[in-house]
């Protein structure tokens, strides 16, 4: 190991996004899939953290920590530069085998944190993986694995091209596709059923757009009351994983 003072003030990209945090960087060294490239850790963490012996670990003080990371960002005294994971595809998660399995689909949910939830939501109930469309939402980075606590480790992300395309392919796939739309007059306890169901949904404020509704089996709304307008997406997705998980 290495000492140095000084740190980059570069905090990843997408080609070497930077993790940070205790779980998500274990989860990642624990991963055989995930190449980790460099890393930085206090002298505590670095006494505890199971770094792999090909990668040099530098040691440095909290402050320098907070230097390579996004402004408060909690690393908790531990900072990774790793490659991306390998792309996922669509056929390795619609598990043809498996009579019953949850899909999440997300239609432009662009918010890296709420991502990072869903996500850890989804390995929370075993959902088969997320799909989300290329070019509208975000890369991997240190701020979806350390919201995702783990899970961006677990569950495979697949990024898609055309998502209208890609839901045609999960309805062939046998999965029931359950757009969540607050204005749908279905409840989603009611609209579930099918054992292979794949649950859309889109951004908050603009939620799902209208071709992808046109792609979905039905639309189904969370049963909450008028105290509120909305759920946060993230929290959406974890309410419906429960009710598909227990259908």
């Amino acid at each position: 190991m290495s000492r140095r003072k000084k740190s980059h003030q570069s905090h990843g990209t997408p080609n070497r996004p930077r993790l940070w945090g205790k779980h998500a960087v274990t989860a990642a060294l624990d991963n055989p899939d995930r190449k980790v490239l460099r890393a930085w850790a206090t002298r505590d963490a670095a006494g505890v953290m199971q770094f792999p012996k090909d990668v040099a670990v530098t040691l440095a003080d909290v402050a320098d920590l907070g230097r390579l990371v996004p402004h408060d960002a909690p690393h908790q005294g531990v900072v990774i530069e790793v490659e991306p994971l390998e792309e996922a595809w669509l056929d390795e998660v619609l598990q043809p085998g498996e009579e019953k399995a949850v899909l999440l689909v997300l239609d432009q949910v662009t918010d890296p944190h709420n991502v990072g939830a869903i996500l850890r939501s989804a390995a929370a109930f075993g959902a088969v993986g997320i799909v989300t469309q290329d070019r509208h939402s975000p890369p991997e980075s240190g701020v979806v694995a350390k919201a995702a606590s783990g899970a961006l480790e677990r569950v495979p992300w697949v990024r898609v091209v055309n998502l209208a395309r890609a839901l045609e392919e999960i309805g062939e796939a046998g999965f029931w596709r359950i757009g969540l739309a607050g204005d749908a007059s279905t409840d989603l306890k009611d609209a579930l059923g099918p054992p292979r169901v794949a649950l859309v949904l889109g951004a908050e404020g603009a939620g799902l757009r209208q071709n992808t509704r046109e792609h979905c089996d039905a639309l189904a709304r969370l049963p909450i009351t008028n105290a509120i307008e909305s759920l946060n997406v993230s929290n959406a997705a974890a309410i419906a994983l429960y009710a598909a998980s227990v259908s």
